[in-house]
């Protein structure tokens, strides 16, 4: 908690007309700021994105054997659909709640590979994007490793079949990878010995290129671990990852029997300066680095990947887990958290995360960086922006403006006129902030930066530099009390955080971070379904309590109710609590005042 602030002006400020279930404020005019020193919470002194949490899993399906990639501003999943083909998942965030599904690939039928779609690996390797997957014909015995390429830039898009990944051997293999190390390439997989589901070891072999082994399977680890054996025969290692920090490379891999809470992971590293296809340069770890957690409610936590944050600061972990001991192959879903690094220089994943958790998002998140956007001299699109329902969301432009006087710039969604912001100059290397709002589509809308000044579109458009999207979902923030998030088809994400007149009842939303202190507006998103008014305190960085009065708005109907502050740099923690009556909380915004 920071030290307390004297708020300087309490306003709440309410209207009872009502659009599309929702009673809108309206904003007037738009607010500039500009970064002008270091603030705390950021890799490198510089503001680094609005914050916020998220909460597991990462989408509320079925998605074991999770394999995640960052690349250019999105996020990009696979996993075992249904073992029926190969989906594509692609979100601006880890959390991948509302992203964009696609089925890239589907097998064709009566081949070796028809069957049993397993763990597919989305990886892109020297300039091109591979996704490497398990598959038979019926019978598990005949499982083999096979391999996609994108037949274009984006992995998102169309791949073409190339073939099966084997080394001379051709036995049983599943759950292949490309490890590259030291400008070589290697595939690592699971497989078995001989022809019998004895035991599932951990194999790799040099590669001369993503689609070809060039030389003999080294066996590295087998599993005779006790932690490894259980649920065993078979004994297990399988899922194996690789984990790449200054130079060094490990394998993650799974352990013990995937059809059992005990599924967890290990851990082989590669000695310094080491040969991959020396098993005696490989050291395994005795005891798993991620295993069940009753009290948390994690069981069989494994088949993970790794990927950066959006800044490349961080190392996250993505892997499956389930609620139950008894869930089996049944109710796997992707789940993240950020991992840390020992003196040794090991990875340390720790324990796994509940449910109930709220995980400061990875560093750099919701930033829309211009340089991954389509940009000409007349305008700037920044495509793939999800909402669940039409809603009114703050806008936050970064930008650059070293000339001798303020420019204009229009932000426009789906073609339609959205807001008009203006860009006060801007000292040399510094950057200025601009806020709006602007009203998405439910689905994926396109935001378009431009200028009506033909003179200086081009100059315009090249000062910008980045956009957010300043809301912070109810659902993701933390709460006094266990099962308070709920869902409500009304909402502007994926549900509402409920608030009663009970001891603990909460709403804390932490690591909100704005690019200078000073008096900010937050626009409470909130439903109050009763007869009468309702009230709730709101509290920030520890402050006094301010009581805001909520309005009856009728059920599944939300209103806004604006509280104006003062926030500081750094992280910045804004508590709800004390609610007289029944109330539905679905999101804060923050603009500056």
């Amino acid at each position: 908690m920071r030290d307390s602030r004297l708020l300087r002006k309490r306003r709440m400020i309410y209207m009872t007309a009502l659009l599309l279930g929702i009673a809108s404020i309206v904003i007037v005019g738009v607010i500039t700021m500009r970064d002008t020193g270091s603030r705390g919470g950021s890799a490198n002194g510089k503001y680094n994105g609005h914050g916020g949490t998220f909460k597991n899993p990462l989408i509320d399906m079925d998605t074991p054997d999770p394999s995640v990639v960052y690349k250019d501003g999105y996020y990009y999943m696979t996993f075992t659909h249904n073992g029926t083909d190969v989906m594509v998942m692609k979100s601006r965030t880890l959390d991948f709640k509302q992203a964009q599904k696609k089925v890239v690939w589907y097998p064709p039928i009566d081949t070796m590979y028809s069957a049993n779609l397993w763990a597919p690996e989305i990886q892109y390797i020297r300039g091109k994007w591979y996704i490497y997957f398990a598959a038979d014909d019926g019978q598990n015995e005949n499982h083999r490793m096979y391999a996609l390429e994108a037949v274009g830039d984006d992995p998102f898009g169309e791949y073409e079949f190339k073939g099966q990944i084997t080394d001379e051997t051709n036995k049983w293999a599943i759950d292949g990878l490309v490890m590259e190390h030291e400008e070589q390439l290697y595939f690592v997989w699971s497989g078995w010995e001989g022809n019998e589901n004895i035991r599932q070891n951990t194999y790799i072999a040099p590669m001369s290129d993503p689609l070809t082994i060039s030389g003999p399977r080294v066996l590295l680890s087998t599993p005779d671990l006790d932690w490894e054996m259980a649920g065993g025969p078979p004994y297990i290692q399988e899922g194996q990852a690789i984990l790449y920090r200054e130079g060094r490379v490990f394998i993650v891999y799974s352990g013990a029997g995937s059809w059992t809470p005990f599924y967890s992971l290990g851990l082989l590293t590669l000695k310094e300066g080491g040969n991959p296809l020396q098993p005696e340069d490989w050291q395994r770890s005795a005891e798993p680095l991620l295993t069940m957690d009753e009290e948390a409610g994690v069981y069989g936590p494994g088949h993970n990947s790794f990927v950066k944050s959006p800044d490349g600061t961080e190392d996250w972990i993505v892997y499956h887990g389930t609620t139950s001991a008894t869930d089996g192959w049944n109710n796997r879903k992707a789940r993240a958290q950020r991992i840390s690094w020992n003196e040794q220089g090991l990875p340390e994943f720790g324990k796994p995360l509940s449910l109930e958790t709220a995980i400061p998002l990875p560093a750099g998140s919701g930033v829309y960086q211009a340089k991954y956007a389509q940009r000409d001299e007349e305008r700037i699109r920044f495509g793939s922006i999800s909402a669940s329902g039409q809603t009114e969301v703050p806008l936050l432009v970064h930008y650059r403006n070293e000339t001798e006087h303020s420019r204009s710039l229009e932000a426009w969604v789906n073609e339609t006129l959205a807001s008009t912001l203006e860009l006060p100059v801007t000292e040399p290397g510094e950057i200025g902030y601009a806020y709006g709002r602007v009203r998405l589509e439910a689905g994926v809308n396109e935001l378009v930066l431009r200028s009506n000044d033909e003179e200086e579109q081009s100059k315009i458009i090249e000062a910008i530099q980045a956009i957010e999207i300043t809301r912070y979902e109810a659902e993701t923030a933390s709460s006094g009390l266990r099962d308070a998030v709920g869902a409500d088809p009304s909402a502007s994400g994926e549900g509402v955080m409920k608030l009663k007149n009970e001891q603990g009842s909460s709403a804390s939303f932490r690591s909100i971070i704005v690019p200078h202190s000073g008096e900010y507006r937050l626009i409470l998103g909130i439903s109050n379904p009763g007869d009468g008014e309702q009230t709730v305190q709101l509290k920030v960085n520890g402050s006094k309590e301010t009581r805001l009065t909520i309005p009856s708005t009728g059920r599944n109907v939300f209103t806004e109710v604006v509280f104006e502050g003062k926030l500081h740099r750094g992280d910045n923690e804004i508590t709800i609590t004390e609610a007289s009556g029944d109330l539905s909380l679905d999101y804060m915004d923050i603009i500056a005042n």
